[in-house]
């Protein structure tokens, strides 16, 4: 057994420190990394209303928000071989895109004025998303007037796949196109989910 009787109190400290000792240090790291060019996808967690989301961004915007479901671990990877694998967790980087979507979730906000990354959505999925914008708060769209927006009435399904992978939603409102029956249509985060922010957005 090890004696730590003779061992200075700083070194002590220093081979087991506190929560708020290690927290320091990953700031000053992340700063450190930030400074030399070395963080490229920047990330953290947030409560809500939906559960844990996880929120990452690029230097170009908002590049990912993930629900608890989708497994965080495997989305940050994904993250890291999509873009870069220099991928920190770095709070104050978030600090908007999280204050708005706070503001959002308790009825203070209904427009997101963050930039966003559109990279992860190519092609006619990309197409799909930028027009799910035009939608407005409180207001839903089938899949169908979706797909004749684009130019493509016949490409329904499609457009259900496109939000079905939407890799920002909230921010991009893929949950305010419902099926032309009126059904809720699936949700990325769970039809519960896609219930909890059209409820949200009919209350305010």
């Amino acid at each position: 057994m090890s004696d730590t009787k003779h061992v200075p109190a700083d070194l002590v400290r220093a081979l087991d420190p506190t929560p708020d000792q290690l927290e320091v240090l990953h700031q000053r790291l992340t700063a450190a990394a930030q400074d030399d060019g070395l963080l490229d996808v920047a990330y953290r967690t947030m409560d809500s209303p939906l559960g844990t989301l996880l929120v990452a961004a690029t230097e170009l915007g908002v590049v990912r928000l993930a629900f608890a479901g989708e497994d965080h671990d495997a989305v940050l990877q994904t993250l890291a071989d999509r873009i870069s694998p220099r991928v920190l967790r770095a709070p104050a980087r978030l600090e908007v895109v999280v204050q708005q979507l706070d503001e959002y979730f308790h009825g203070r906000r209904r427009e997101f004025e963050v930039a966003l990354d559109w990279r992860l959505s190519a092609g006619f999925r990309g197409t799909v998303l930028h027009h799910l914008t035009e939608i407005g708060y409180g207001h839903t769209a089938s899949y169908a007037t979706v797909a004749r927006r684009t130019g493509n009435p016949k490409a329904v399904r499609a457009v259900g796949t496109a939000c079905a992978t939407n890799p920002l939603p909230v921010l991009v409102p893929c949950h305010r196109v419902v099926r032309s029956d009126g059904g809720m249509g699936g949700y990325l985060g769970g039809v519960d989910a896609k219930r909890t922010l059209l409820t949200l957005e009919a209350a305010a």
